[in-house]
């Protein structure tokens, strides 16, 4: 443009011609604007697509079904692909790598026993012979209560008895929930 000026100067332009390059600058100066103006337009867009995707990584991510243990699935509540609500179980899972056998004690064995103490645990290995394991006293019961009706032992049964918590390892998977089991102090 400021060349046409110049030449206008010296004669060597008309007014025609700088009117024209006038009119294509404020031509292309308009489209430069509308330019800017779409690209606002385009990341406000971009903006408002990248919040719908957070949005459903987000639910994606909350539909993932994680558990807090290793363990073993005990009962299915649900069946793969069916729809279940927020907050519904859909399974129980437990770990087996190590179980706790509760046991009873009478008061006269109380004060013998203590936590942490290592004790012998047998169970049925087939009808004739128990399996021995190792298990250790985690929880002593604070208060006395009636002899469970449940509990057979070979001692002569109490009125009294203090239940007793006895963690005993499994890695090799004998031990199964609910099945029965002897202690030895």
């Amino acid at each position: 443009m400021k060349r046409i000026q110049n030449l206008l100067k010296d004669e060597a332009a008309t007014e025609q011609q700088l009117d024209d390059i006038q009119g294509k600058v404020r031509t292309i100066r308009k489209q430069i604007d509308a330019l800017q103006t779409q690209k606002q337009s385009v990341r406000a867009e971009i903006n408002a697509t990248q919040a719908r995707i957070n949005r459903i990584n987000q639910q994606l991510t909350d539909a993932l079904v994680t558990n807090p243990v290793n363990g073993t699935v005990l009962t299915s509540y649900v069946e793969p692909h069916e729809l279940v609500g927020q907050g519904q179980p859909l399974y129980q899972i437990a770990n087996l790598d190590t179980l706790e056998l509760r046991v009873y004690v009478s008061g006269a064995q109380l004060p013998d026993i203590k936590l942490g103490q290592p004790v012998e645990v047998l169970v049925d290995k087939n009808e004739e012979e128990n399996q021995q394991l190792s298990g250790e006293i985690s929880w002593i019961a604070s208060e006395a209560e009636f002899t469970p009706k449940m509990i057979q032992t070979k001692q002569e049964r109490v009125t009294q008895v203090y239940a007793v918590k006895v963690k005993v390892p499994n890695p090799d998977g004998i031990l199964k929930i609910g099945m029965p089991g002897e202690v030895n102090f």
